[in-house]
C-alpha cells in the first residue's frame, strides 16, 4: 500500500528501481519532489486531462505524450531520472489495470499517451 501523500506502492518503487538507471534509494524521492509540483495542479488536471481511475490513495490521468518531459525539466532532472519517474507512474497503473481487469484498455491509452498520478 501506499504511505500517506505517496500515489505509488512500495513494490512498484521497487520493481521500478530495479529496470530503472538511478539508485534505488533515489526513486522515492524524485516520486515525491514530482508529487510537490503535481499536488497544487490537481485541479487543472482535472479540468484539462482525462482521469481514468480515482481510489482514496490516487487520482490517475492521461496526459499528451511528452508531458513526462515538460514535468523533468520543470523539476531539474535529468533524462533518467525522468524516466524513472514516468515508468514508476506507469507500473502503477499497469498494476491498476490488471487488478481491475483493465490492462488492454491502459496499454492502449499508453500508446498515445502518458499517465500522471496524484496522490489524494
Amino acid at each position: 500500500m501506499t504511505e500517506p501523500g505517496d500515489p505509488i506502492d512500495g513494490q512498484i518503487l521497487l520493481l521500478t528501481a530495479a529496470k530503472a538507471s538511478v539508485p534505488p534509494e533515489q526513486l522515492p524521492t524524485l516520486v515525491d519532489r514530482a508529487q510537490t509540483l503535481l499536488a497544487p495542479r490537481r485541479e487543472r488536471y482535472r479540468h484539462e486531462f482525462e482521469c481514468i481511475h480515482t481510489d482514496a490513495d490516487r487520482e490517475a490521468f492521461l496526459v499528451g505524450w511528452g508531458h513526462w518531459d515538460n514535468l523533468g525539466e520543470e523539476l531539474e532532472l535529468t533524462e533518467r531520472e525522468t524516466a524513472a519517474v514516468r515508468r514508476a507512474h506507469e507500473e502503477q497503473i499497469r498494476r491498476i489495470g490488471r487488478r481491475q481487469d483493465r490492462e488492454e484498455e491502459f496499454e492502449t491509452a499508453f500508446e498515445i499517451r502518458e499517465p500522471v498520478l496524484i496522490a489524494q
